[in-house]
């Protein structure tokens, strides 16, 4: 309870973090994550393969840390994503 996803600057736990979201947000992402996985590719398969297939990587992610309707891309850590 209360944890938090950090999106990040650069795909780095060291890169700037640019806002954090409460557990049970909806992210959109952009679909490119680390090592060249691609969700679009991937996103057929059942999730708990999906969830293997990103589990140790980036992902990139389109958000609006300050909520002013300026959205830009950050990076958020595989683990702690589910399809939706």
């Amino acid at each position: 309870m209360g944890d938090t996803l950090s999106a990040r600057k650069y795909p780095s736990n060291a890169s700037q973090k640019q806002a954090a979201y409460p557990n049970g947000t909806v992210l959109q992402t952009t679909g490119r994550c680390t090592g060249g996985v691609n969700l679009l590719d991937i996103d057929r398969q059942p999730q708990w393969k999906q969830r293997q297939a990103i589990r140790y990587r980036w992902c990139e992610i389109w958000h609006d840390p300050a909520q002013n309707s300026h959205f830009v891309t950050g990076w958020v850590y595989g683990k702690y994503i589910a399809p939706y």
